[in-house]
């Protein structure tokens, strides 16, 4: 278990505990566990932390990630940088990839080995169920989550047949063999959308994948603050969808109607027979199409009712994160500065 960590003293206790407590794989499938916590240059008590787990339990040790480059020719994004330095050190066959905003069910590890040996499958990541606060993350997190299960699949990602991949870099399991054969983080260390590109190399090389929703294995906190759910989804949109402008269109087009066909079923002077049930028929369809679709994304129902008040924020991010990656070339995360234009 593979664990990055850059500023996370506030969640890591909580996904260590989770960690600490997956003691069954190695007594039921005879594979030794062991914890690497890689400190990503932090500022708060996130060494700290490490460094005591590591001090009281045998199975955990503390890194420091190598100094990071981080001018325009940096061949690493800190994640990476971080991930690439405890896979070198791990000694087990599999490498589980986490990060430090998740919390792991008792006995997950165990059952995704099985999961992996089951399918055969080099490679094996899961989705996690969603903890958000707020009501800005409550409306957009959906929509989100919602586009990505209609451009990847899961049955269409797990099919060898295919060339689509994808993974999620929060819970991310694989065959060591095949991470180093494929070049691991190191071959990725740029792209700062990792988890999906390294899904990809590995496919590539004709080795089974295998992504899926797992609300069963393991929870995360993935944004605290509005502004970090902001700064991370412009980090990714852009990459994560094919056509961030036209998906925007879409789902402008979707507030329009949605809002638009009951005010103009009012206003609008009747010239047809039934023209207000032509309207009321016309918005039944839109909203039965949006939330068809928003229900992909696998979250509670009350978040998906009010989503549809989320699409302008989602709209801002789809543009801005474009914008960044083709007009401005470069991101933000975490306190660091990515070029996107190499």
């Amino acid at each position: 278990m593979i664990l990055p960590a850059r500023n996370e003293e506030r969640l890591l206790p909580e996904c260590l505990a989770s960690l600490l407590v997956q003691s069954e794989p190695g007594f039921a499938l005879g594979v030794q566990w062991e914890v690497i916590v890689v400190n990503d240059d932090s500022s708060d008590g996130t060494r700290e932390i490490a460094e005591k787990s590591a001090k009281n339990y045998p199975g955990v040790t503390a890194l420091d990630a190598p100094a990071l480059d981080l001018g325009p020719l940096g061949g690493f994004t800190g994640k990476n940088n971080a991930c690439w330095a405890g896979a070198q050190r791990a000694r087990g066959a599999w490498l589980l990839f986490t990060d430090a905003d998740t919390e792991h069910e008792l006995g997950d590890l165990s059952r995704a080995l099985r999961e992996a040996q089951r399918h055969h499958v080099s490679l094996l990541s899961y989705s996690p169920r969603q903890v958000v606060t707020g009501f800005w993350q409550r409306a957009v997190m959906p929509l989100v989550f919602s586009e990505l299960a209609s451009v990847y699949p899961p049955k269409q990602v797990n099919d060898p047949e295919l060339r689509l991949a994808a993974a999620n870099g929060q819970f991310l399991m694989v065959e060591r063999d095949a991470y180093f054969s494929v070049g691991g983080h190191r071959a990725v260390g740029s792209n700062v959308l990792e988890d999906v590109v390294l899904a990809r190399n590995i496919k590539r090389g004709q080795r089974p994948i295998r992504f899926r929703y797992a609300p069963e294995a393991l929870s995360t906190k993935m944004y605290r603050t509005t502004a970090a759910m902001i700064e991370g989804w412009t980090k990714n949109l852009a990459l994560l969808f094919p056509s961030p402008i036209a998906l925007a269109v879409w789902r402008v087009l979707d507030l329009l109607l949605f809002f638009g066909l009951p005010v103009l079923g009012f206003i609008v002077p009747q010239h047809i027979p039934y023209q207000g049930l032509v309207f009321f028929l016309l918005w039944v369809r839109t909203c039965f199409r949006f939330y068809n679709r928003v229900l992909r994304s696998n979250f509670p129902a009350l978040d998906i009712a009010i989503s549809i008040l989320g699409v302008p924020l989602f709209v801002f991010l789809l543009i801005r994160s474009f914008l960044h990656h083709r007009i401005h070339k470069k991101v933000g995360w975490k306190g660091r500065t990515y070029s996107t234009g190499r």
